[in-house]
């Protein structure tokens, strides 16, 4: 991976999942800069990563070849205004926005019509190096910069390129907001067995090995499709079939599609509010 000074504007729990990937991955630390207006987070990141922090954003960034927009989408606005009143200049930089609902238009109006600029979306998992991220480049982004932007969130778990920015929402429904759509289904069926009679230790461990090894067994047979993988552990006229049965008579399948596309549009609805 080439190394390019990165500036990371907000050090919060992404951020700091994205600079641990790198500098696991042997990424200089002195290349890397996080700031922040509170030293709280910036001066943990310094202590655990030995990288460079600051206070002051706009110096940040001028000191910088890549900057990562770390920021909530409601702070996202008045961060850019403030970077663009400060007179910083975009022209030769990529700007990386890990932020939902800020659309490349918007993030271009506040930073200058031709930035470079990289949307991505990833999820929580990313935390723990386990992450899904989607990524869409606007039209000035030249393909070093895509390289260089899909191995840094490599840092934190796997990548998928879209080629539509409006893509960026179906990835929000396919795995931004999956690890909750899981959680739900997992805590369902623990309080079901706390309730057939297991303690909720117990009831955890169930829950939590049986999806760990399920999502081995996709990892691990790529040329399997889903549906045949159910179908192996379902046996006709026993136990899983009378249980799968009975998710599809309740409409689980149809429930699944409605709440991704759900999903998907209150993303689109976001990009209209910041």
């Amino acid at each position: 991976m080439q190394h390019k000074h990165i500036t990371f504007i907000g050090a919060g729990n992404m951020a700091g999942s994205i600079i641990s990937g790198l500098v696991k991955d042997g990424y200089p630390a002195d290349y890397i800069c996080a700031s922040a207006p509170s030293t709280a987070n910036t001066e943990k990141l310094a202590q655990q990563f030995a990288i460079k922090t600051s206070q002051n954003n706009a110096q940040a960034v001028n000191t910088s070849d890549v900057v990562v927009l770390g920021v909530k989408p409601q702070m996202m606005a008045d961060v850019c205004q403030a970077l663009a009143d400060q007179g910083c200049d975009f022209s030769n930089k990529l700007v990386i926005s890990i932020a939902a609902g800020i659309s490349v238009q918007r993030l271009q109006s506040l930073l200058g019509e031709n930035t470079a600029i990289i949307r991505t979306m990833p999820n929580t998992p990313s935390l723990l190096q386990k992450g899904m991220t989607g990524l869409f480049a606007s039209q000035q982004v030249n393909e070093e910069d895509k390289k260089f932007a899909g191995e840094l969130m490599t840092a934190v778990g796997e990548t998928v390129w879209v080629e539509d920015e409006a893509m960026i929402n179906a990835v929000i429904a396919a795995s931004g907001s999956a690890p909750a759509y899981f959680f739900l289904f997992m805590e369902s069926m623990q309080n079901k067995a706390i309730e057939m009679g297991f303690s909720a230790e117990q009831a955890r461990l169930l829950v939590l090995q049986s999806a760990l090894g399920s999502a081995e067994m996709v990892k691990q047979n790529p040329d399997i499709e889903l549906s045949t993988l159910r179908k192996n552990v379902t046996s006709k006229g026993g136990t899983t079939a009378e249980a799968i049965n009975t998710f599809q008579q309740l409409g689980l399948p149809a429930t699944v599609e409605k709440a991704m596309q759900a999903a998907a549009d209150r993303g689109a609805d976001m990009e209209k509010l910041f």
